[in-house]
């Protein structure tokens, strides 16, 4: 099975990832179930990447029912580091314009309907979270930005995501509530994915594409699936030659992140304490802890 430290996770328009080659498909079941979709293991510029689509490439699961655990998990397993995020969002601020990009660092999870953790029912683990996007990773994304010449589209670098349950679109009301917390934009799906990366020590970065104004906009129409869609297939070119060098350049340093070590200042249950079905089902999690074990 080929293996990969780069993962890209594409949302809703973007199903696959052209210019990748050599691709095996790979089905892979967990612990936590199956993921979304088939994963995608190829060379992207002549890196292995492993691609996965969150909604599965037919777009068959909604927000709430996306198998988080599953897929985070399953990147775990095929040996993701890093993990690039794509995700459609709407704008909370007039700056922020459709086919904008933003690279997010804070979040707000205002979902109700999902699993968000690895852990429990035997193992205890209390993730620091303050910081939930890989600053070295977010860096390597504005960097490829910078070198990929997006003529007219502009980047916004930080910001706060709030995630909603969905799958409805949020009332007006909800939306100026929302630009009143602060949120400069508005998703269905990056959460719990951004904890479940720290909790599989895996760093992990949001591309978030700007589609519309949600509905706060005094000036501009309310959002639609259509409005959305047809927004974020026009940015997904470009979307995908900035992954492309965003790659190239984790390629060529292999940063060190964090996260990578998250769940040494996290895990509360010792290993040793696990009964074996604990430690099974959170092995991939477990594993650079248990080789550091028997080596010490």
């Amino acid at each position: 099975m080929n293996r990969a430290r780069i993962g890209i996770i594409g949302g809703s328009g973007l199903y696959q990832m052209p210019g990748l080659t050599d691709v095996e498909e790979i089905t892979l079941d967990t612990p936590f179930g199956a993921p979304s979709d088939k994963i995608c293991v190829g060379r992207l510029a002549g890196v292995e990447v492993a691609f996965l689509a969150r909604h599965g490439r037919s777009h068959s699961w909604i927000p709430s029912q996306i198998p988080y655990r599953a897929n985070i998990y399953a990147l775990k397993s095929l040996g993701v580091q890093y993990l690039l995020s794509v995700s459609a969002v709407g704008s909370m601020r007039e700056e922020i314009a459709p086919l904008d990009m933003v690279l997010p660092d804070q979040f707000i999870d205002l979902t109700r309907r999902r699993e968000g953790s690895f852990f429990g029912d035997g193992a205890v683990a209390h993730v620091s979270l303050a910081d939930p996007v890989c600053p070295v990773l977010s860096q390597v994304m504005a960097d490829a930005f910078g070198e990929c010449d997006l003529q007219g589209i502009r980047l916004h670098r930080g910001g706060t995501y709030v995630c909603i349950e969905g799958p409805a679109f949020s009332t007006r009301a909800e939306s100026i509530w929302f630009r009143g917390m602060g949120a400069s934009v508005i998703g269905m799906t990056n959460m719990p994915e951004v904890r479940l990366a720290r909790e599989a020590e895996i760093a992990y970065a949001t591309l978030a594409l700007a589609t519309d104004w949600d509905c706060w906009h005094p000036h501009q129409a309310c959002v639609t699936a259509e409005m959305a869609i047809s927004n974020l297939r026009g940015n997904a070119e470009r979307a995908q030659r900035l992954l492309r060098r965003a790659v190239e350049r984790l390629a060529a340093e292999w940063p060190t992140s964090t996260a990578h070590t998250a769940l040494d200042a996290a895990l509360v249950t010792p290993i040793p304490a696990m009964t074996a079905e604990v430690r099974q089902r959170l092995a991939a999690l477990l594993a650079r802890r248990e080789t550091t074990a028997v080596g010490s």
